[in-house]
């Protein structure tokens, strides 16, 4: 049975920096798509998602965007260094894989604590480097009906907005996306594979003009 992924559909502001052999920073100057204003947040239940991005209060041009995004993503290894989170680089956009050790006990919504310390130093960068938007992505393992996991991960995506939004990031800046079980990491015939699949994963996009 196709499995159905709930999502704020902005999916497609998701731009990603040109393939190339250029620097980052040289990257950015090629690209010119401009990422539209959006309405803000949500009233729906916390079963749905609620955070959607608002109008951009400001944007980066040209060859400015990949700079930028190479010194955010220097100070997002820098506060995250050794707290188990993945940084990664996909051309002009960061994208931060945190494990499901550190997020979410077993089936619950409910930010678990040594998951706040990461949170706040996620925000610390965010709220450093504002011309940036969030793609907040609850992702779940395969066991139990697909679409539970699915409305499980929109709540667990909702929770960590709820977080950022409570220590200073614009909600605005925040979209949520539940994607349920329909994107492994890990094969989930085992317990490992399923705690590696049981994740949030956080995009970091620029605004750009």
């Amino acid at each position: 049975m196709k499995k159905t992924i709930i999502a704020v559909t902005l999916s497609s502001l998701i731009i990603s920096g040109c393939a190339s052999n250029a620097s980052n920073s040289q990257k950015g100057a090629s690209i010119g798509a401009v990422i539209g204003a959006l309405a803000g947040k949500g009233t729906g239940d916390n079963d749905k998602s609620r955070y959607v991005w608002g109008a951009a209060l400001g944007a980066l041009a040209g060859g400015a965007i990949g700079n930028y995004m190479d010194n955010q993503e220097e100070a997002f290894r820098e506060e995250l260094a050794g707290s188990g989170v993945e940084v990664y680089r996909e051309g002009d956009n960061i994208r931060l894989s945190i494990p499901g050790n550190i997020t979410f006990s077993t089936g619950s919504a409910a930010i678990v604590t040594n998951f706040y310390p990461v949170l706040e130093n996620v925000a610390k960068v965010l709220n450093r480097y504002e011309k940036t938007k969030l793609s907040i992505e609850g992702h779940t393992d395969s066991v139990g009906d697909a679409n539970y996991n699915t409305q499980l991960s929109i709540q667990r995506a909702n929770s960590v907005a709820n977080y950022l939004q409570g220590t200073g990031v614009a909600t605005n800046r925040l979209q949520t996306l539940g994607m349920g079980e329909s994107q492994p990491i890990a094969s989930n015939d085992t317990a490992q594979g399923r705690q590696q699949n049981r994740r949030v994963e956080l995009r970091v996009i620029p605004l750009q003009s």
